[in-house]
């Protein structure tokens, strides 16, 4: 059995084209909650006190959280239609929250949302296929289908798929603390890619919680590190829409601007839209500018007094001029390296989205 790529493209746009607004009501919200009170403090990342602008970044912070279910769901839903809606924004809550199995606390994000949105709508599609007694026929699509669904998908992400990601996510943990007393150069390399390549899913999360445990011990140049990939990622692609406007849809284009924004203010997230939307191509041009991005940062010796990245954070950062060197570069290797690979797009593709 063939698979059909262009029907797979498809279901991720229809996922893509309803988080979109959810990325644009978080991101604005969030990042401008930082931007109009947000204090960068030592230790503490950015600190908002103004009480208003704290219910300002909780709008944000519940779009941007939504955004994940949303993209699992509607996936799920260009699959299989309605029945497939619930259990698939369900499934996609799941991927985005930290549940503990085996001691492992696991959260995968977008990734997970993707894989799971996937897994709902073919089981939902399969299980509208099967013939049931007349009896039961009515509530097939509103009951059965979504609890069972629910049921199958999320059992089998908590006890088969996460358990080894987070097995996986201590071992890099321990492979990055094997990494800190090596090469600079190598270390800010993989930490840039990590950071990068899920924009805040697991084993973003995990590069940054390492820096954070070594900042409790005095050393901020790891932060340091991170602080450059977590805005290159959404920088870089903000960019990339502004420069070939042809190789994406209005869409997509849109997206770029909220995702700029979220750059500056440091919110890796602001890219996932454009990831969703051609992870082949996006992800290794993130992964390459945070490579970049990173490796200045850790020659450098940048270091970054809060656990918080992108522009926003230059007051408290240490060697300023090549932090912000750092950035640009990483934002012009995500920029030009995604529009060398991506293609334009055609009129009836365009007119499509």
């Amino acid at each position: 059995m063939s698979i059909d790529f262009k029907k797979i493209k498809n279901h991720l746009m229809t996922g893509m084209s309803y988080m979109i607004p959810m990325t644009v009501i978080g991101g604005i919200f969030y990042a401008g909650s930082i931007a109009f009170g947000g204090t960068a403090v030592a230790g503490e990342g950015m600190v908002i006190e103004n009480e208003f602008l704290l219910h300002v970044q909780e709008i944000g912070g519940a779009g941007l959280f939504l955004m994940i279910p949303v993209l699992a769901g509607y996936i799920a839903y260009a699959i299989a239609g309605k029945p497939a809606l619930a259990p698939g924004l369900v499934a996609g809550y799941i991927a985005n929250t930290e549940i503990t199995i085996g001691g492992n606390a696991v959260k995968t994000g977008f990734l997970g949302a993707l894989v799971l949105g996937f897994m709902t709508g073919y089981l939902v599609r399969y299980m509208k296929k099967i013939h049931y007694p007349e009896l039961i026929k009515s509530v097939v699509p509103i009951l059965i289908i979504p609890v069972v669904t629910s049921f199958i998908v999320c059992i089998f992400y908590m006890y088969i798929l996460a358990n080894p990601i987070g097995m996986a996510m201590g071992g890099i943990e321990s492979f990055l603390t094997s990494l800190s007393s090596g090469s600079k150069i190598v270390l800010g390399i993989i930490m840039g890619m990590m950071v990068t390549v899920d924009m805040g899913g697991p084993v973003n999360k995990t590069a940054c919680l390492f820096s954070i445990g070594m900042m409790a011990e005095g050393h901020y140049e790891f932060f340091g590190i991170c602080a450059v990939p977590i805005c290159t990622a959404p920088l870089g692609m903000g960019l990339a829409t502004l420069l070939a406007k042809n190789k994406y849809t209005q869409e997509e284009r849109d997206a770029g601007k909220a995702s700029l924004f979220m750059g500056l203010i440091g919110i890796s997230e602001g890219a996932i839209p454009l990831a969703v939307a051609d992870p082949a191509k996006v992800i290794p041009s993130i992964m390459a500018g945070g490579a970049v991005g990173g490796a200045i940062a850790a020659v450098a010796g940048v270091k970054d007094y809060a656990p918080h990245g992108g522009p926003i954070v230059l007051p408290i950062i240490d060697e300023k001029i090549w932090f912000i060197i750092a950035i640009i570069a990483g934002t012009l290797v995500t920029a030009f390296l995604v529009n060398l690979l991506k293609k334009p797009i055609v009129n009836a593709e365009l007119s499509e989205k």
